[in-house]
Protein backbone atom coordinates (compact mmCIF):
# COMPACT_ATOMS: atom_id res chain seq x y z
CA UNK A 1 0.00 0.00 0.00
CA UNK A 2 2.79 2.42 0.92
CA UNK A 3 4.55 1.64 -2.36
CA UNK A 4 1.31 2.35 -4.26
CA UNK A 5 0.94 5.75 -2.47
CA UNK A 6 4.49 6.72 -3.40
CA UNK A 7 3.80 5.81 -7.02
CA UNK A 8 0.62 7.95 -7.05
CA UNK A 9 2.42 10.87 -5.43
CA UNK A 10 5.26 10.52 -7.90
CA UNK A 11 2.84 10.62 -10.82
CA UNK A 12 1.06 13.64 -9.35
CA UNK A 13 4.36 15.35 -8.71
CA UNK A 14 5.45 14.67 -12.26
CA UNK A 15 2.18 16.00 -13.71
CA UNK A 16 2.21 19.13 -11.54
CA UNK A 17 5.84 19.73 -12.42
CA UNK A 18 5.21 19.23 -16.14
CA UNK A 19 2.25 21.65 -16.06
CA UNK A 20 4.25 24.25 -14.15
CA UNK A 21 7.14 23.93 -16.58
CA UNK A 22 4.89 24.42 -19.61
CA UNK A 23 3.28 27.51 -18.08
CA UNK A 24 6.67 28.95 -17.16
CA UNK A 25 7.93 28.35 -20.68
CA UNK A 26 4.95 30.20 -22.18
CA UNK A 27 5.14 33.28 -19.93
CA UNK A 28 8.22 34.89 -21.52
CA UNK A 29 6.68 34.57 -24.99
CA UNK A 30 3.50 36.28 -23.84
CA UNK A 31 5.38 38.99 -21.94
CA UNK A 32 7.55 39.79 -24.95
CA UNK A 33 4.71 39.86 -27.51
CA UNK A 34 4.06 43.40 -28.67
CA UNK A 35 1.35 44.67 -30.98
CA UNK A 36 2.36 45.59 -34.52
CA UNK A 37 3.31 49.18 -35.30
CA UNK A 38 2.11 50.53 -38.65
CA UNK A 39 4.07 53.58 -39.88
CA UNK A 40 3.23 56.12 -42.58
CA UNK A 41 6.31 57.90 -43.82
CA UNK A 42 7.64 60.00 -46.64
CA UNK A 43 9.61 57.70 -48.98
CA UNK A 44 12.31 60.36 -49.37
CA UNK A 45 13.07 60.68 -45.65
CA UNK A 46 16.11 58.77 -44.38
CA UNK A 47 15.54 59.52 -40.71
CA UNK A 48 12.16 57.75 -40.87
CA UNK A 49 13.91 54.58 -42.03
CA UNK A 50 16.47 54.93 -39.24
CA UNK A 51 13.69 55.29 -36.62
CA UNK A 52 11.88 52.22 -38.00
CA UNK A 53 15.11 50.19 -37.72
CA UNK A 54 15.54 51.32 -34.10
CA UNK A 55 12.03 50.28 -33.04
CA UNK A 56 12.40 46.98 -34.92
CA UNK A 57 15.69 46.32 -33.13
CA UNK A 58 13.80 46.91 -29.87
CA UNK A 59 11.43 44.06 -30.70
CA UNK A 60 8.48 45.78 -32.37
CA UNK A 61 7.03 44.31 -35.54
CA UNK A 62 6.75 47.23 -37.97
CA UNK A 63 4.94 47.64 -41.26
CA UNK A 64 5.65 50.70 -43.39
CA UNK A 65 3.37 52.53 -45.80
CA UNK A 66 4.70 55.32 -47.95
CA UNK A 67 2.74 58.55 -47.99
CA UNK A 68 3.66 62.16 -48.55
CA UNK A 69 2.52 65.74 -48.80
CA UNK A 70 -1.09 66.54 -48.14
CA UNK A 71 -2.10 62.86 -47.79
CA UNK A 72 0.30 62.40 -44.87
CA UNK A 73 -0.70 65.75 -43.32
CA UNK A 74 -4.40 64.81 -43.62
CA UNK A 75 -3.74 61.43 -41.97
CA UNK A 76 -2.12 63.15 -39.01
CA UNK A 77 -4.94 65.66 -38.56
CA UNK A 78 -7.66 63.03 -39.05
CA UNK A 79 -6.09 61.00 -36.24
CA UNK A 80 -5.91 63.85 -33.72
CA UNK A 81 -2.31 64.97 -34.07
CA UNK A 82 -2.18 68.77 -33.72
CA UNK A 83 -0.19 70.53 -36.41
CA UNK A 84 2.26 71.95 -33.85
CA UNK A 85 3.06 68.40 -32.69
CA UNK A 86 3.87 67.17 -36.20
CA UNK A 87 7.01 65.45 -37.37
CA UNK A 88 8.06 63.45 -40.42
CA UNK A 89 6.42 60.06 -39.78
CA UNK A 90 3.33 58.78 -37.99
CA UNK A 91 2.65 55.37 -36.48
CA UNK A 92 -0.35 53.55 -35.07
CA UNK A 93 -0.06 50.84 -32.43
CA UNK A 94 -2.78 49.28 -30.29
CA UNK A 95 -5.10 52.24 -30.91
CA UNK A 96 -2.45 54.88 -30.14
CA UNK A 97 -0.76 57.30 -32.51
CA UNK A 98 3.02 57.71 -32.40
CA UNK A 99 4.21 60.93 -34.03
CA UNK A 100 7.87 61.48 -34.83
CA UNK A 101 11.01 60.21 -33.17
CA UNK A 102 9.48 58.71 -30.01
CA UNK A 103 11.94 56.38 -28.23
CA UNK A 104 10.90 52.71 -28.02
CA UNK A 105 11.00 52.85 -24.19
CA UNK A 106 8.25 55.49 -24.24
CA UNK A 107 6.13 53.39 -26.61
CA UNK A 108 6.48 50.41 -24.26
CA UNK A 109 5.53 52.59 -21.29
CA UNK A 110 2.47 53.92 -23.16
CA UNK A 111 1.35 50.36 -23.90
CA UNK A 112 1.89 49.31 -20.27
CA UNK A 113 0.12 52.29 -18.68
CA UNK A 114 -2.67 52.58 -21.30
CA UNK A 115 -3.62 56.22 -20.58
CA UNK A 116 -6.80 57.69 -22.08
CA UNK A 117 -5.00 59.55 -24.86
CA UNK A 118 -4.45 59.81 -28.60
CA UNK A 119 -0.80 58.87 -28.26
CA UNK A 120 2.70 60.31 -28.10
CA UNK A 121 4.56 62.92 -30.12
CA UNK A 122 8.06 64.30 -30.47
CA UNK A 123 7.44 67.46 -32.49
CA UNK A 124 9.96 68.40 -35.14
CA UNK A 125 13.11 66.39 -35.54
CA UNK A 126 15.35 66.91 -32.48
CA UNK A 127 18.97 66.02 -33.11
CA UNK A 128 20.00 62.90 -31.21
CA UNK A 129 16.47 61.51 -30.85
CA UNK A 130 16.08 57.96 -32.24
CA UNK A 131 16.88 58.11 -35.93
CA UNK A 132 18.23 61.67 -35.81
CA UNK A 133 21.94 61.28 -35.20
CA UNK A 134 24.07 60.05 -32.33
CA UNK A 135 22.53 60.04 -28.87
CA UNK A 136 25.91 61.19 -27.53
CA UNK A 137 25.28 64.56 -29.24
CA UNK A 138 21.57 64.76 -28.37
CA UNK A 139 19.80 68.05 -27.88
CA UNK A 140 17.17 68.19 -25.14
CA UNK A 141 13.65 67.21 -26.19
CA UNK A 142 10.27 66.28 -24.73
CA UNK A 143 7.92 63.42 -25.60
CA UNK A 144 4.35 64.70 -25.27
CA UNK A 145 1.20 62.81 -24.38
CA UNK A 146 -1.60 63.91 -26.72
CA UNK A 147 -4.96 64.06 -24.94
CA UNK A 148 -8.36 63.65 -26.63
CA UNK A 149 -9.38 67.18 -25.59
CA UNK A 150 -6.54 68.67 -27.65
CA UNK A 151 -4.23 69.34 -24.71
CA UNK A 152 -0.73 67.97 -24.39
CA UNK A 153 1.47 67.23 -21.41
CA UNK A 154 5.04 66.03 -21.01
CA UNK A 155 5.23 62.23 -20.94
CA UNK A 156 9.02 62.05 -20.66
CA UNK A 157 11.98 64.30 -21.34
CA UNK A 158 15.55 63.80 -22.46
CA UNK A 159 18.36 66.09 -21.40
CA UNK A 160 21.00 67.28 -23.82
CA UNK A 161 24.01 64.99 -23.95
Amino acid sequence: MEEKMQLILSRRGFMVGACAASVAAAVPAVAEARPALHVLRDPNCGCCSAWVEIVQADGFEVTVEESMGTALARYKLDNGIPQEMGSCHTGRIAGYMIEGHVPPADIRRLLEERPDAIGLAVPGMPYGSPGMGPESEREAYVVYLLRHDGTTEPFSSYQAA
